[in-house]
């Protein structure tokens, strides 16, 4: 079944509150997704270098260790703070170059996320349960994008929950189920994409990352995705600069949306949005099938 939720800001007074703001958001959608729960964050920007989301088993690693390693082999500052069970480290390099270094010099560190904005937290649990241990509703930035998730066909794991992430600062999380993700898994292989788990979603975000990486904007990627992949979803999709909702043509799985002159909402439920404050006077509305919505900052 699975819930998303999105929330982006447009008023800049409201950044402090986003976390407070979306926890009952995320809540909400336990009904709908108890088996894990995980959000992506936008905000705390890198304008020299990169951040990178990291996560190991072994709750006791070392992390100094391998910040210090990073600045005797990047030749870069790095500074590093630890968020329950992931550190988030900004390292003055490009994202491909720090990246790099952690694949090869601590190949047992999972990547959840890299760019200058992100910052993906996610885990096997309840979502108020996740919501807690990463303090979520302390949490300041522009946008962020959530994801509660009941498997239904795969194990019930962190690696499998959302949300997914295959390029700088773009990740997604998905409502559905794609027929042909198997076929295009293959092809993305070859183009150079590297996944890490069996999902479906994390093809659509790596199909989305190489569309967006053969020169697509947003806009054109989401409409490539609709003639290209099969199946019935609903995507809520972040990047640096804002996030975009579209739905399969069928639209078969719910969602909402609402707008006022202080943010934009989107949940697979209208209750995950009724915390909201101005919620009352908001437009709202269903997002029709195979239209894609896009709201940026630029």
């Amino acid at each position: 079944m699975c819930g998303i939720v999105g929330l982006y800001l447009k008023n800049p007074a409201l950044e402090s509150q986003l976390g407070a703001l979306f926890e009952p958001m995320l809540i909400a959608m336990t009904d709908r997704g108890p088996d894990s729960a995980g959000f992506a964050i936008y905000g705390d920007e890198v304008a020299d270098g990169c951040k990178l989301t990291l996560r190991h088993e072994d709750v006791d690693y070392n992390w100094e260790a391998l910040a210090e390693q990073a600045r005797i082999e990047l030749d870069a500052e790095v500074s590093w703070f630890r968020n329950d069970t992931v550190a988030v480290f900004k390292i003055a390099c490009p994202a491909d170059k720090a990246t790099a270094f952690v694949e090869e010099k601590a190949s047992d560190v999972l990547i959840l996320s890299a760019g200058h904005s992100i910052e993906i937290l996610k885990e096997v649990g309840l979502p108020e349960v996740i919501a807690n241990r990463f303090n979520l509703k302390g949490m300041k930035g522009t946008h962020i994008i959530g994801h509660t998730r009941m498997a239904t066909e795969s194990a019930v794991t962190m690696a499998g929950s959302h949300p997914f992430s295959t390029g700088e600062d773009l990740c997604l999380v998905h409502n559905g189920s794609l027929s042909n993700h198997n076929r295009m898994r293959l092809e993305l292989k070859r183009q150079g994409i590297h996944f890490e788990t069996e999902n479906d979603s994390e093809v659509a975000a790596g199909y989305l990352m190489h569309r967006l990486q053969q020169g697509d904007s947003l806009k054109l990627a989401l409409e490539n995705a609709l003639r290209e992949l099969d199946g019935f979803f609903t995507f809520t999709i972040g990047t640096r600069d804002g996030f975009a909702v579209v739905r399969d043509p069928i639209a078969c799985k719910p969602a909402v949306l609402a707008e006022t002159d202080d943010y934009v909402a989107m949940a697979s439920e209208y209750q995950a949005l009724t915390s909201l404050p101005g919620i009352e006077k908001a437009k709202v509305w269903e997002p029709e099938a195979a239209k894609i919505y896009v709201w940026e900052r630029s």
